[in-house]
């Protein structure tokens, strides 16, 4: 099969990056279009971008020209990992251009007729993708995927609101350094220390999550009938978000119930084998103290949710642990898997 070339706006940040990486050796797309700010554009991307990944720097990559982000030159499909503070409007630009944006970034998240994906969990939305065409007069489209924070915490609901539906949920999320984007959160502030508060994330994390978990009708989401409350913390690990979740179910379960739903869950990208789609994407360790960053942050390449620690809550029902890598399926690999299920039903032809 024939390579989908592809661009990546945002190229030289850490998700750009991240997004090289993975699609260096990727079946059905091939980088071939590279854009950042003003400051990179017109110098090769080995010279623009302090590459920062642990695998070394695509050879094919570092000798791309860096464009500036407008549209026109780039190929169809663009992945987006531009700061929200550009992101919105540059975004608009390119799919009224006639480009199919896959974006990281925050800005349309919420718009009532754009895609909030995850493939395991909402692959219908996908169909807002068409009315947003057909409403807005565009040649192209823009499809998002979540927060990263909000991907292990969906992830690990959606089996459960399947099975028993949800009331409540609360969520207190560890949340790694690599996610303040590079360089980051000075060591002074981080080292020995947990800050109590990420700007935005908690608000983000509450909505996102009752749209994922929301139903398609009449081409708009109505969102989750339960209630979501996060509280988000920045703590000195590297790379993965771990959460510790409660929750309050609609029908009667045990322990095991929770289990078993969650080892059953096969879903959409699973079925037609997607080559980003984790083969078990939510996976149990019934250890008593994992899952842990060290040993379970690259499950399934980094595209699995961990989850353990099941045990009955005194206040709401249930009370678990659930990590998940968060610039690889909190990020990159969540729009990538995006356009890999865009692809595999008929959204990129």
């Amino acid at each position: 099969m024939k390579k989908l070339e592809v661009g990546i706006l945002g190229a030289t940040g850490m998700v750009g990056q991240r997004f090289i990486s993975l699609l260096e050796h990727h079946p059905w797309f091939e980088v071939k279009w590279l854009a950042a700010s003003e400051r990179s554009a017109g110098k090769n991307y080995g010279e623009a971008c302090n590459w920062r990944v642990r695998d070394p720097m695509p050879k094919a990559a570092a000798e791309l020209p860096v464009n500036e982000c407008k549209p026109g030159k780039a190929p169809q499909l663009v992945f987006s990992s531009l700061d929200s503070k550009v992101a919105g409007e540059v975004e608009k630009e390119f799919a009224q251009a006639g480009h199919v944006v896959v974006s990281n970034s925050s800005n349309h998240r919420m718009d009532a007729d754009v895609p909030l994906l995850i493939p395991e969990v909402n692959p219908d939305h996908l169909a807002l993708a068409r009315l947003q065409r057909v409403e807005r007069k565009w040649k192209g489209m823009i499809v998002t995927n979540p927060n990263c924070t909000a991907v292990g915490l969906v992830m690990s609901l959606a089996p459960l609101e399947r099975a028993f539906g949800l009331e409540k949920v609360m969520m207190t999320s560890m949340q790694a350094v690599s996610g303040a984007g590079y360089p980051g959160l000075p060591t002074l502030d981080i080292i020995g220390n947990v800050i109590p508060f990420i700007g935005g994330e908690e608000e983000k994390v509450e909505r996102e999550t009752r749209k994922l978990l929301g139903r398609l009708k009449d081409g708009r989401v109505e969102l989750g009938n339960f209630v979501v409350s996060a509280h988000c913390n920045r703590v000195l690990v590297e790379d993965g978000h771990t959460e510790s979740i409660s929750v309050a179910l609609r029908s009667a379960a045990k322990v095991e119930d929770l289990i078993d739903a969650w080892r059953k869950w096969h879903a959409r990208p699973q079925e037609l084998h997607l080559p980003s789609a984790p083969k078990h994407p939510i996976i149990v360790r019934e250890e008593r103290d994992r899952p842990q960053v060290k040993f379970d942050v690259g499950s399934e390449n980094g595209m699995a949710t961990v989850v353990g620690r099941v045990r009955p809550c005194p206040v709401l029902q249930f009370k678990y642990t659930a990590l998940s890598h968060n610039t690889v399926r909190g990020a990159a690999g969540a729009a990538l898997l995006n356009a890999e299920l865009m692809k595999a039903e008929g959204y990129l032809d």
